[in-house]
């Protein structure tokens, strides 16, 4: 046999449409519903006025069609649209969102300095984790009560999923799925459902980012608390934007954008690199403990090391620059926030269509998910109002509006309720938002740590709900000492 007809011989047919055209068939209806989403939100009074982000109507619009399809059994050609669609949303979860996190990572946010102090970014993070750790620890109590009540239910099994609302409300629906999978994988596969239970959290979410928090908007504009100019408009994008000074030219002899997705995807394999070669190592080890627990978090974290690359190059860059080995800048932060936008949208998207409701028709899980989604927004809600009065009072209802959306969705719906009330970011809200994501992955690894540990035994368990209350109380006491205004600014007033 000639090594053409071997070679030949290993490639599909262009009609074999499962493997020419599978994955592009799904990426087409995530885009499609998108632009369906865009439109009912634009021409729905009712989406538009709250503010609802136009990811997750899709989310939920998707999820629809995706069982009107099952029930009414709808094939093309024999092959069933519904088949693998599950795995794909879930592939497109997990990896988008490492993707959004390098984007973010590469970004040079001049405006960091210029604008907020490293103090200002401390706090930031502060109020995040302290959020995410109250949240953990609300949520452990709710699911260890639940836990004890249902003792027939999947729940008996996941005394230790409460710690999701800290992922699904705190960091989004990558986080919780990425978490909730290895939770469904631990302990013999007990709570099977750990995928669709945290990414049903992240759902509920954003439904309780923008109904409640729009509610609560306009009850203080009737009461004349607060005031918005609905004319402001958002300062448009410039030239300077696209094409800034010493940036590469826009169309060369290869474009600017696909520079940008060049670097994304490289360092992508990068952290597929990193990831392995530390996976190689505890199974070289042949420690139990790394093995069985351990592993399955590097795997699940991938985008914290996807962010923790990226802003390793971005220091590389930047040392690059400063010694004049590179003479012009490769990366564009307007590009960077578009791709970083584009994967966020498609994660949005396909997380909430990935959710498998039959697996959540347990009374148990019901009653866990509606306590964990009321529960958590009403324990979230009352903690920003009072820590946002007291950490950022020159502009107090802007920077809560701002993480209160952060913190029960994503950072575009803490933007999106921003812009609701600041139009055009004249309080430091939104740098508070980016600088403090920052300094959070700092104060955040001892919530990271404990994912780690909270499901092995009943004692573990006790010990990270402990431990999330004990953290707390200490980063509110930070956060009680940095808030103080300090003498010199004081005599200054």
């Amino acid at each position: 046999m000639s090594l053409l007809t071997l070679m030949t011989s290993t490639i599909p047919n262009v009609w074999d449409y499962d493997f020419y055209w599978g994955d592009f068939v799904y990426f087409g209806i995530i885009a499609l519903i998108l632009l369906l989403a865009n439109v009912l939100r634009r021409k729905i009074s009712f989406l538009n006025r709250y503010v609802i982000p136009t990811a997750v109507i899709g989310g939920f619009l998707g999820l629809g069609i995706k069982y009107l399809i099952e029930w009414i059994s709808v094939s093309a050609f024999d092959y069933s649209i519904l088949s693998g669609t599950n795995n794909f949303m879930n592939f497109v979860t997990y990896h988008a969102i490492a993707i959004g996190f390098i984007a973010m990572g590469l970004k040079d946010n001049k405006s960091d300095t210029k604008i907020n102090g490293k103090r200002e970014a401390v706090k930031s993070g502060l109020v995040i984790v302290s959020t995410y750790l109250l949240q953990a620890f609300v949520g452990l109590l709710i699911t260890i009560f639940i836990a004890a009540i249902f003792k027939n239910s999947v729940m008996n099994s996941g005394a230790f999923s409460g710690v999701l609302l800290a992922l699904g409300f705190g960091q989004g629906p990558g986080q919780a799925g990425n978490t909730g999978k290895i939770f469904s994988e631990v302990n013999g596969g007990l709570f099977s459902i750990g995928q669709d239970f945290g990414l049903s959290i992240s759902t509920l979410g954003f439904v309780v980012a923008c109904i409640p928090g729009i509610i609560y908007m306009n009850y203080l504009i009737k009461k004349g608390r607060l005031k918005i100019n609905r004319n402001e408009k958002i300062a448009a994008t410039t030239s300077d934007d696209v094409e800034g000074v010493d940036e590469i030219p826009l169309a060369e002899s290869i474009d600017k954008f696909t520079i940008q997705i060049s670097l994304v995807l490289m360092l992508y394999l990068f952290t597929f690199l990193v990831i392995f070669g530390l996976s190689s190592l505890i199974d070289w080890s042949n420690i139990a403990f790394l093995v069985n627990n351990v592993k399955s978090l590097i795997w699940g974290f991938n985008f914290l090391f996807a962010m923790a690359i990226a802003m390793v190059a971005k220091l590389i860059i930047r040392q690059l620059r400063k010694r004049k080995i590179m003479h012009r800048k490769y990366t564009n932060d307007y590009m960077l926030n578009r791709i970083s936008g584009t994967a966020f949208d498609f994660m949005i998207v396909s997380s909430i269509m990935a959710i498998d409701i039959q697996k959540l028709n347990d009374v148990g899980v019901v009653v866990a998910l509606l306590s964990l989604g009321i529960i958590g927004a009403i324990v979230t809600f009352v903690y920003l109002k009072y820590i946002c009065k007291k950490a950022f009072p020159s502009y107090y209802l802007p920077a809560f509006f701002g993480f209160y959306g952060m913190l029960t969705g994503t950072a575009s719906t803490g933007i999106a309720l921003l812009r609701e009330v600041d139009p055009q970011f004249k309080t430091e809200t939104a740098n508070d938002l980016v600088n403090g994501s920052g300094t959070a992955i700092i104060f955040g690894g001892p919530l990271l740590l404990a994912v780690g540990l909270v499901y092995i035994n009943t004692t573990w368990l006790w010990i990270c709900t402990a431990g999330f209350l004990l953290l707390f109380g200490f980063y509110l006491f930070l956060l009680a000492k940095i808030s103080k205004p300090s003498k010199k600014k004081d005599s200054a007033n």
